[in-house]
This record gives C-alpha cells, structure tokens and sequence, in this order.
C-alpha cells in the first residue's frame, strides 16, 4: 500500500476518526493510499501498531435515526508507525517519500505551540511544529512538492497557528530564504472542524473483541469540514462520508459551539444542582430534556438562524446525546465553565436580547445555577474565577466584565434554591 498520509498522532481519536475514513474509501475502490503514524512523543502505542501491522478493531455504537447501532470493523488503513524518538532518520526520512502528500494531526489542544527552545539539531524537536519544520526542510532538500496540512487539535483557526509556528522556526533557525518561500508557497495549511465522540478503548473490550490491544470505541457520528478543496486526492464526499470543502469553515465553528458545546453547558450546572451525573441522565429526565430542548429551538436557533441544516444538526446532538453508551460526566463538562460559558453559550444570550430585548429564561438560569455551583462546590477553574464568585454577590458577579467579558448586571437573576423550580420556570 502507498504510504500518502502522515497522521501525527498515535492516539483514540485519529485511529477513529482519519482510520475510519481511510478505511471507508480504500473499501469503496475510491483510494489506494494509506497513512503511515508518528508519534509526536514517545509513546508504547508505535510498538503495538507495528505488531498488529497497522491494524485494529473499531467499534462504533449509539443511536440513529432513533434506534440503537452497533457496528464492529477491523481497519487496515495503516501500514506502519514511526517514533521519531527512538529512530529520528526514519521519520525524516519519510520526507523523501513522493507519494506523501496529506498530513494529519491531532496533538491535542496544547500541541500547536511554539517552543523557542527547540532546535534544527535536536532529534527530535520537542514541539509538533518544531518537528513538522524539520520534516519540511528534509523534503525541500530532496526537492519534492510540499504537503497538504490538515491539523484536527480543538483550537480555532488550527492550521493558521500551524504555519505561523513553522515560519517563526524558519527563521528561528536561520534557514534558507529558498525553503521559506517554499513552506509558504508550495503547501497548503488548511483550517479544519472535527467532531466525533471517542471513548476509546471500552470497559466491556473483552466481551465484544477479545485480544485486541487496540481497540477503538466512538459513536457513529462524524463530521469533518476543511478549509480548501482536495476531493479530488481524497475523495471524502463521494466515499459518502460527512466532509465538507469550503472556502471559509467559520460557519461550522460557530455552529458546533453554539449547538453541541452550547447545550452541554447550558444544561450542566442545572443538572448537576438537580443532582443528576452524565449527559444520558439529562436525556432520561422530562424537565431537563424539556429544558435543553428549550434552549436549542427557543434560544439558539432563532439567533444562528432556523434553517433546515441548523436544525438537522440540532436533532443530530440530541440524538447524540441519548447514546447510551456513552457516559459523560457532568463534572467532566463543568471544567472551567466561566471561559466555557463566556465563549459558548453568552454570545447567544447577547444576541438574544439584541434581538428580542431581553435575556433568554434559560440560560439566565444556567448563569445563576454555575454561581451557585461554584459556591457551594469543588470546582476546577481559575482560582480568582471561583474566588471573586464565592466573595461577591450576585449583581456584583454579573457585572464583572473580567469574568464575562460584558456587563450582565441587568439580567433577571433566577432563584436556584428549589433547582426544579427554577427549571420549570424557564422553560415555561
């Protein structure tokens, strides 16, 4: 199998999302390449990928379309991993590869950063894109064509931080004018929006695949938009898998924030006050599942715009939500809520009230259910965040534009003390 994907990244999430997807046009006769793995640190998994020879069991479980789904497939959409750690030479030796052409990255949220520590001679650099230079300059050596970026970690505008770093090594370590005008012309970083839940390998792995160290376990939801079109090389959508090419992929951002990371913290605070554990209680909940239904068709949509596309995804994330194999703690979700709620849920608020002249119910009661939470509970944040809610009161909070980066002092403050009070009245 041709080797024309490097996916840096030997972790659950690509080996479920970027595996299924190279599995799925390999099966369908639409694509002949595979993806060879680096590590970007020095991890255990290279040596069982290498054993297995690039192969592993993907379990894909949930609902649609309203009923329950199971699905068990052995991909063999890699050929080999690479730990650049232990054999440096082999990695950069993959630049001389003239089949290569895509890479894919998932280093999480903290991997796109820029180490000035890092050196040309260091085997390997420490930072991913530190490393992904060095690869670079081993490529323009040989004097092949550039590579296609498709960065997947969680942060906005990915691959435009992804090449902001790389130049800045470049000049860094002084390298040449000709690879500069290189790494800028000849290779596309393009931004890109994941979205798949994966919890990896399952609790009940020996019962449904015995003996496979690499089993991989997500829902069958996937949505993939890239910044750029190159359906032609990797033909995503005629595979029939949910990809989209676009000129500017902000739209899906704001959606997937507004929708799917929206619920979840509109929705926590209350339901964690009403004493309930994981997302899939919620859904087992009349008045909270009447709640986030709320806040999804009377307060998102009309602001993003209730359009046939917003709405489908909104079903989708309901659906996704009552997967019952899932279980996704609610204290999981309320990790740094205030920047959580500041950048998910109050830019809805804001232009709630622009547009209709007053706050949405509900999620004043989400405000008002995180302070009181935060009083009252152990939560992880920034300590000043939890310190200035548990000294101040209730106005004095809403007004504190460091918190919410807007003065909220005119919000209608609701009463949490009987939480399933408090939810009956905002939805009613």
């Amino acid at each position: 199998m041709r080797e024309t994907v490097l996916q840096f990244g030997t972790g659950n999430f690509l080996r479920a999302f970027l595996g299924d997807f190279l599995d799925v046009m390999q099966t369908k006769g639409l694509y002949d390449g595979g993806a060879v793995i680096v590590s970007p640190t020095d991890s255990k998994n290279v040596d069982v990928i290498n054993a297995r020879a690039g192969r592993w069991h993907l379990l894909l479980r949930g609902v649609k379309d309203g009923r329950e789904v199971s699905e068990m497939r052995e991909l063999a959409a890699v050929t080999r991993a690479v730990n650049p750690y232990r054999d440096f030479e082999a990695f950069l030796s993959l630049a001389e590869n003239p089949d290569l052409r895509f890479v894919v990255s998932n280093t999480t949220e903290a991997g796109i950063a820029f180490d000035p520590t890092c050196r040309l001679t260091d085997a390997p650099a420490s930072a991913f894109p530190a490393k992904l230079t060095q690869l670079l300059y081993r490529r323009w050596q040989k004097g092949l064509p550039g590579f296609v970026m498709l960065p997947c970690e969680l942060i906005d505008r990915n691959a435009d931080f992804l090449r902001q770093y790389v130049l800045q090594y470049i000049d860094l370590w002084e390298l040449p004018e000709g690879f500069r005008r290189w790494a800028e012309t000849e290779n596309r970083f393009c931004n890109t929006l994941v979205d798949r839940i994966v919890t990896g390998f399952p609790a009940d792995a020996d019962a449904v695949c015995p003996g496979d160290p690499l089993l991989d376990a997500a829902e069958p939801y996937h949505f993939w938009a890239i910044e750029g079109d190159f359906e032609t090389e990797l033909p995503l959508q005629k595979a029939g898998l949910n990809a989209v090419w676009a000129d500017d992929i902000s739209g899906y951002k704001k959606r997937k924030v507004r929708v799917l990371n929206g619920a979840h913290t509109s929705i926590v605070f209350p339901a964690l006050l009403a004493g309930l554990e994981t997302v899939g209680d919620c859904m087992e909940d009349g008045e909270l599942r009447a709640f986030l239904g709320t806040v999804l068709d009377k307060n998102v949509l009309p602001v993003l715009g209730d359009t046939a596309e917003n709405r489908a995804f909104a079903g989708a994330v309901l659906e996704r939500f009552q997967n019952p194999f899932l279980h996704h703690k609610l204290t999981s979700i309320a990790l740094n809520s205030v920047s959580k709620f500041t950048a998910r849920v109050l830019p809805t608020m804001l232009e709630y009230k622009q547009i209709y002249g007053v706050y949405p119910r509900p999620m004043e009661l989400s405000l008002c259910a995180l302070i009181e939470y935060y009083r009252t509970h152990d939560v992880s944040d920034l300590k000043e965040n939890v310190d200035f809610i548990r000294t101040h009161g209730i106005k004095e909070i809403l007004a504190d534009t460091a918190l919410w980066g807007a003065d909220l002092s005119d919000m209608e403050t609701a009463d949490v003390t009987d939480i399933r009070e408090a939810i009956r009245w905002a939805i009613c």
